[in-house]
């Protein structure tokens, strides 16, 4: 979807603006639609002028990695336009995310149909990113889209970035607290695409659940949270260990508990046996996301033809949320 923008022109009458759908530290994002077009798109819309700081180097990491990204599970990036000392990321506009998909489900006790097909898509997105060596490092539900056809789609690559081999130094203030690995917990500042995996396999529980799987309230929370399933790690379970900055040896003592992990993740069988795969403690021995999309699990499943159809979830949602209105004022009214 070409916009034919040069820099600095009006954006009136380019685009018609529906709604405001988000908001952060650098700027605003608005549901549109493409006059010309007639399609719609998410304008992320960053203020350059903000402090004379110029552009966000978030922005500029999302650009410089998404730019090229070509994938049915990769949110497509249209153009991109600087207009009004501002500069806009024109984004296909998908209605939803994850999240927002399981919170309208939490409150009539279903879960999301098909799980498999949501994790191989994601599983998909996630290859073709770490084939060209980019890592998301920020995968949460939040930032995967659902559209009405079941198809799932990796956005908001702010954090994102080109990893070497072998794995350099980085920051380890990366992924949401609930998505993020033990290793960068425990204050290591060297990973690699398995940082992702583990991230994934959080997700993954939490489709087939509609609740996180490690809900922690702070970083020392979170690695107990993770401890008391995937039991406390040492140097047996996790050669190096020790070594890393915020390892300590009084740490509270649990065993690895897989029934606690199968009924946290409601994951049985095949299903079970990939997120133990990808929630492995040594960052090496991790299940990759070529290797997931060959696991039995995918393999005994019809996951390209048979996603899960959105909408017709979205109004058996409505169909229960109108009938426990309508139950709600029987009540009230016999009193």
């Amino acid at each position: 979807m070409p916009t034919d923008l040069a820099p600095e022109q009006d954006l009136s009458g380019r685009f018609r603006s529906l709604r405001r759908i988000g908001e952060g530290t650098y700027g605003v994002v608005f549901k549109a639609i493409h006059v010309r077009d007639n399609v719609k798109c998410a304008l992320k819309m960053i203020r350059t002028d903000r402090d004379e700081e110029g552009i966000p180097s978030t922005c500029l990491r999302e650009i410089s990695c998404i730019k090229d990204l070509q994938h049915d599970n990769i949110v497509t990036l249209f153009d991109i336009i600087y207009a009004n000392s501002k500069l806009y990321m024109v984004f296909e506009f998908i209605d939803r995310d994850l999240k927002n998909l399981m919170e309208m489900l939490e409150p009539t006790g279903r879960m999301l149909p098909k799980e498999y097909s949501f994790m191989w898509q994601l599983l998909s997105a996630l290859s073709y990113c770490h084939l060209r060596r980019i890592v998301h490092r920020d995968l949460k539900p939040q930032n995967i889209l659902v559209s009405d056809s079941g198809v799932v789609k990796i956005a908001d690559f702010g954090l994102a970035r080109n990893f070497s081999f072998p794995s350099r130094n980085y920051t380890h203030e990366v992924v949401t607290l609930w998505y993020r690995p033990p290793e960068i917990l425990l204050g290591s500042q060297r990973y690699s695409t398995s940082l992702d995996m583990w991230s994934l396999g959080c997700i993954f529980a939490e489709i087939a659940s509609t609740k996180p799987l490690f809900p922690g309230e702070c970083e020392i929370s979170q690695l107990f949270k993770i401890f008391e399933i995937v039991g406390t790690p040492n140097n047996k379970n996790w050669p190096g260990v020790a070594d890393l900055p915020h390892y300590k040896a009084v740490f509270p003592q649990w065993s690895f508990d897989l029934n606690k992990l199968e009924e946290m993740s409601c994951l049985t069988g095949h299903g079970l046996d990939v997120l133990q795969e990808i929630l492995r403690y040594p960052p090496e021995r991790r299940l990759t996301a070529k290797g997931a999309l060959s696991h039995r699990y995918f393999l005994q499943n019809e996951f390209t033809q048979n996603r899960p159809t959105v909408t017709e979830l979205i109004k058996q949602i409505r169909m229960h949320s109108r009938a426990s209105s309508s139950s709600s004022r029987q009540e009230k009214s016999t009193f």
